[in-house]
């Protein structure tokens, strides 16, 4: 999957795309009937590989066939029957029984933002690894902080740096935290279904048997065991935010860069490689695009965010009717972009140029950066400090607290 209107979209790969999710609504499916053949339920003689049934290209005609029924499962469903009735007639007759359309395609979901989680979360580390390098080193290098787009006191790049450490930390707490639970609740969430298929075949508690089948489903689909969540949508709107979260950081990256590159100003500049950068029309042109694309993911994300709350907000009856189907294109955009811009990230990171000189030399033509210090200094009737680098703060220190809490991070990932 890719877009020419997202550039750098191929970097999320196969991650959320469709066939990633044909194949995650195949191995709900299938994990299910396995469960019900091993509860005793369904016979033995049902057991099939859904997976191998399903390919990649099959995509688009489940795709087109979506829309008589409102979702992807129904017309999977009709293509699994059509093709393993023929050499399995029990298969087909099992297959998807006491399930819902919603517990499937939910449950895919999951499936699909856990994987992409997982990659946000792999280059957050190498971003980690990058910030509090880049922090150590130019804990020393002193630039001017600017507030409200003017000068204001001295500081170091190096404690800029931990400030987008602590916010890349923190958006790496939140996708830790996230869970990925399993949908399973029948027609309306109530596990009608599977109960009444155990006490038709005999089982003692089939209610337990039913929960139990259910719980076991997530865990084979490595899934959080949950109660139904039909109309409850806070595990959809705790992604969304993580991942807006995350991006948040990206962006606060993101607009530094592309303000202290600016040439009037010349302290950061994005690593230029062939290709990169360049203009359609004026060669001179060396674009930080990298930084470019990043803002725009962190500019699109709070409005994908606030799709997932209203569609949470607007939830009805035990089947939402329109808000539940508006969250499937916003958690696959929302976890693409979210993959697309740390990838870019981390490679921002990675090359990123650092001009000291220029901020030293921006740092020393400032006026009044010590005016506050020499305000202070008159309470005491003392002199303020000769230099700006004697007008530092605690800067040191929390360069020193973010590197330390990086430490134990990565440790933690190990």
């Amino acid at each position: 999957m890719s877009s020419l209107l997202w550039p750098g979209d191929a970097r999320a790969g196969e991650l959320f795309d469709d066939a990633a999710v044909l194949a995650a609504l195949t191995q709900v499916e299938d994990a299910w009937l396995t469960e019900l053949i091993k509860a005793g339920i369904a016979p033995p003689s049902a057991a099939a590989n859904l997976a191998a049934v399903v390919a990649a290209d099959d995509a688009a005609t489940v795709a087109d066939g979506a829309e008589g029924g409102g979702n992807p499962v129904i017309p999977l469903l009709r293509l699994l029957r059509e093709r393993i009735a023929p050499r399995n007639g029990d298969a087909a007759t099992w297959l998807h029984r006491g399930l819902t359309s919603q517990d499937v395609l939910d449950s895919a979901l999951m499936l699909c933002a856990r994987a992409a989680v997982e990659r946000v979360r792999a280059e957050l580390r190498g971003q980690v690894e990058a910030l509090a390098g880049l922090a150590d080193q130019h804990r020393g290098t002193p630039m001017v902080a600017r507030t409200l787009t003017q000068h204001a006191v001295p500081t170091t790049f190096g404690g800029k740096t931990a400030g987008w450490l602590a916010g890349v930390l923190d958006a790496a707490d939140d996708l830790a935290a996230l869970a990925f639970p399993a949908q399973i609740g029948a027609a309306a969430g109530t596990l009608a279904a599977p109960v009444e298929l155990a006490r038709h075949a005999s089982l003692p508690d089939p209610v337990g048997v039913a929960r139990a089948l259910a719980e076991r489903t997530a865990e084979r689909l490595g899934l959080a065991p949950a109660l139904p969540w039909h109309t409850n949508r806070a595990p959809v709107t705790r992604l969304g935010d993580a991942l807006v979260r995350c991006l948040d950081a990206q962006g606060r990256i993101a607009n530094d860069v592309l303000t202290l590159s600016r040439p009037e100003i010349g302290e950061l500049r994005e690593l230029v490689g062939a290709g990169r950068g360049g203009s359609s029309a004026m060669p001179q042109k060396a674009n930080p695009v990298l930084s470019v694309l990043i803002r725009r993911a962190a500019l699109t994300a709070p409005a994908l965010g606030a799709q997932l709350h209203l569609a949470a907000a607007e939830v009805v009856d035990e089947r939402p009717d329109g808000a539940w189907h508006v969250e499937w294109p916003a958690l696959q955009l929302l976890c693409r972009h979210a993959v697309t811009a740390v990838a870019q990230g981390r490679e921002l990171l990675d090359g990123l140029q650092v001009d000291a000189e220029k901020m030293a030399a921006t740092l020393a033509a400032a006026d009044g950066v010590l005016d506050e210090a020499a305000s202070i200094a008159g309470l005491f009737d003392q002199p303020g400090p000769p230099q700006a680098t004697d007008y530092l703060g605690a800067s040191d220190a929390f360069v020193d607290a973010a590197i330390e809490r990086a430490g134990s991070y990565l440790k933690g990932q190990l």
